[in-house]
């Protein structure tokens, strides 16, 4: 018979885990924090970097019209220095000044240059010493020209030559336009570095890790919305908002400068500097009696990046002095050369450098104006986003407590 086999003892199931619902409490408190923590830190940070930007952007602006006008003076020296040398001898006093006055400006701007952007002024000590030899030149010169020595034609041509000589190490212009190019570079770096979607997303990250701590609660303890992590909610929802409009407002407000004011300095200034260099290439063509050919088309290149640059109100006054320029070359391939000299250097209206004069002065004003209009725009409306970023900061940290006293709501029902 058989023995049937015992079956084995039953084994007790394991007892539900008991979950340490004051530990996920802690858990789910900290998250909440250290997101509204981190999103106040952020944001405010992103604010505080825009105010600076607009800062440096307007410092950069100033910057790049200084060293413009420092080329542009530079330029207008030049031609100031080639005009007053046609008349041989001594030189009429009033352009001898016009000319010491010029280069006078150009010594305290780079002075200014340097005090207001130290990365430039390595380069700024360079040009200055290049001025001082093409001064040099210039004076060596005139007084071989003064005594009628062929000799000082020579002086000058080398002299103007080596300024823009871009093979020279050291030359100045190409000293000038580098200086340029970087401040202009910078400048429209910061401009464009107001970014509405960075601004956005420490926002968007804590909006969603708060919707997350408030579906656990719901889930834990029955009820659909936590009051303090709700109000959290809406705080870091309001800031995100009113960041990312104020943000984008600011983006907008920047490119029209970019593309407004800012421009209009910008290519004004190209085109005051092309326009003095011209006229100095006029005047080195009668110097160069026969054999000025190439300083002529020097001058249709300067000539057309006027034409490219210039504003309307600068444009009529270029063409004005471009039509006495072209009397200027059919005297002297006419066999007029006394005449050709007479019409470039008299200061009579119907002279060519009266027309260059009234288009030199209005470009000055222009870039004066659009280049105030640029910075005063930046300036004016940066405080706010300074102010923001402060309340953000404030704010944001309140949102935090918001989080705490809410969780700690539901913490002392579960005790």
């Amino acid at each position: 018979m058989m023995q049937t086999q015992a079956a084995p003892p039953a084994v007790a199931a394991p007892p539900p885990a008991t979950v340490d619902v004051p530990r996920l409490l802690s858990r789910w408190q900290a998250i909440a924090v250290l997101a509204c923590v981190l999103f106040a830190a952020l944001t405010a940070g992103l604010q505080a970097l825009s105010w600076h930007a607009n800062r440096a952007a307007a410092d950069n602006t100033e910057q790049l019209v200084r060293v413009q006008n420092i080329q542009s003076t530079l330029f207008r020296a030049d031609a100031l220095a080639t005009t007053s040398f046609l008349t041989g001898g001594l030189e009429p006093p009033e352009q001898r000044a016009a000319y010491d006055d010029a280069i006078e400006t150009v010594t305290r701007q780079i002075t200014d240059a340097a005090e207001a952007q130290p990365a430039d002024r390595a380069a700024l000590s360079d040009l200055s010493a290049a001025i001082t030899d093409y001064n040099a030149a210039i004076a060596q010169a005139r007084a071989n020209n003064r005594q009628g020595f062929p000799v000082g034609a020579e002086y000058l041509r080398t002299a103007s030559t080596g300024l823009r000589d871009t093979s020279v190490k050291g030359s100045a212009i190409p000293i000038a336009q580098a200086l340029v190019a970087a401040n202009k570079e910078r400048a429209e770096d910061e401009l464009g570095s107001q970014h509405p979607f960075l601004i956005l997303l420490p926002g968007l990250v804590t909006l969603a890790l708060l919707w997350w701590v408030n579906r656990q609660l719901a889930r834990r303890f029955r009820r659909r919305i936590n009051l303090g992590v709700a109000a959290a909610f809406v705080t870091v929802a309001a800031l995100t908002l009113v960041a990312c409009v104020v943000a984008t407002v600011q983006a907008t407000n920047n490119g029209d400068l970019r593309d407004g004011s800012y421009a209009t300095s910008y290519r004004e200034s190209t085109a005051r500097t092309a326009g003095n260099d011209a006229k100095a290439n006029e005047s080195l063509r009668l110097i160069s009696r026969g054999s000025g050919q190439v300083y002529e088309d020097r001058w249709a290149v300067a000539s057309q990046v006027v034409q490219d640059n210039a504003s309307r109100e600068t444009s009529g006054l270029w063409d004005q002095y471009a039509e006495v320029h072209q009397q200027v070359v059919k005297l002297d391939e006419g066999g007029k050369y006394e005449q050709a000299v007479e019409l470039s250097t008299t200061t009579d209206a119907e002279g060519s450098t009266a027309k260059l004069d009234a288009f030199d002065t209005r470009s000055q004003e222009i870039i004066s104006d659009s280049g105030a209009q640029t910075t005063d725009a930046l300036r004016s409306g940066n405080t706010g986003i300074l102010v923001l970023g402060i309340v953000t900061l404030l704010l944001g940290l309140a949102a935090a407590g918001m989080a705490v006293w809410g969780i700690g709501q539901r913490r002392r029902e579960y005790s």
